[in-house]
């Protein structure tokens, strides 16, 4: 089945999204909609009243996040893409044809890291815009519902993202002594 000529591409909603991403980091106007509309520029409708929701299921379990690792991907993302400088420049002083320019050497950067460090697959196989059914029991981790969602299982709807799941991570291994905290040393030209 193809997905509808209205629905954008997986390239398309990527650069979306980057262009959200670095608009919002310039814009706080903008990142304000997006953060009350929950959709980026264009307003949604509000959602309909909801039924009462069902009782919650017990809390998980929480794990205790490993920074060391968080900080070792945020330095391949800054070695390769030097995301951290492009996060914390002011972009008000340029043109968009100029961060255009540089989301592309970002972009460029953050693929080779994904690329390079791990195996990422669809969370379904289905093409975007098919028709499925989640029979109960679906695996809610993996499947997130949107729209007007009331009852219960089976749901019938459109796949509007396949998902993504990391297979395989393959991160660098560290040396005993090595301060995960630096993410980029400072440079002095002599």
């Amino acid at each position: 089945m193809s997905t509808p000529s209205n629905l954008p591409s997986f390239w398309s909603r990527l650069s979306i999204a980057f262009g959200s991403f670095f608009k919002s980091l310039g814009d706080a106007e903008f990142a304000a909609r997006v953060r009350d509309d929950g959709v980026g520029p264009v307003a949604s409708p509000p959602p309909s009243p909801a039924p009462a929701p069902a009782p919650a299921p017990a809390a998980p379990t929480l794990r205790v996040p490993t920074a060391e690792s968080a900080l070792q991907l945020l330095n391949l993302f800054q070695r390769e893409a030097r995301l951290i400088d492009f996060a914390h420049e002011n972009l008000g002083a340029y043109s968009d044809a100029d961060i255009g320019a540089a989301a592309r050497v970002v972009h460029e950067g953050c693929a080779r890291v994904l690329r390079e460090h791990f195996t990422i697959e669809p969370v379904r196989s289905e093409a975007e815009g098919s028709r499925i059914t989640l029979e109960e029991g679906f695996d809610a981790a993996s499947v997130r519902l949107t729209g007007n969602v009331v009852g219960q299982a089976p749901f019938k709807g459109t796949l509007s993202h396949r998902g993504w799941r990391a297979s395989k991570v393959q991160l660098p291994q560290l040396a005993e002594k090595h301060d995960a905290r630096v993410l980029a040393p400072a440079e002095v030209e002599l």
